[in-house]
């Protein structure tokens, strides 16, 4: 077993702080293949294993709480490794699309258009999934 601490070169939290559980991430593409083709490196900004497991899980969007669990790491660790990943340019993150709709529309609460209720959600799409999960 590594220590947490070992992991994060001795930092306690995160440079960031909008990174939340629910936070999306993904790679950046050509960087972090580049990155990944370059390998461990010595050095400040080299990649250690965790920094690449998240380069190969984020090729596909995955949330903070997702990559905690597949790390089987402290969601506190993973948000430190996420923010040097960011910090690099190699992943982007994003607050999830209600999160980010209701903070950038700045008509939260308005109910935005039909078959949308008061928090902005379409309730056609909701009630959709729903019977699809009773269907199963």
């Amino acid at each position: 077993m590594v220590r947490p601490y070992t992991i994060t070169r001795g930092r306690t939290a995160p440079e960031r702080d909008d990174l939340t559980l629910i936070t999306v991430l993904t790679t950046n593409g050509e960087a972090a293949d580049a990155a990944l083709a370059r390998g461990s490196r010595s050095g400040p900004r080299a990649l250690q294993p965790e920094h690449r497991q998240i380069l190969d899980r984020c090729r596909r969007p995955a949330a903070v709480a997702e990559l905690a669990a597949a790390l089987d790491l402290p969601v506190s660790v993973t948000k430190i490794l996420l923010g040097d990943l960011v910090a690099q340019g190699l992943l982007t993150a994003r607050a999830p699309l209600a999160v980010a709709r209701a903070a950038g529309d700045g008509r939260a609460g308005t109910g935005g258009g039909a078959g949308r209720g008061a928090a902005g959600l379409d309730h056609g799409l909701l009630s959709a999934v729903r019977d699809g999960l009773r269907r199963l």
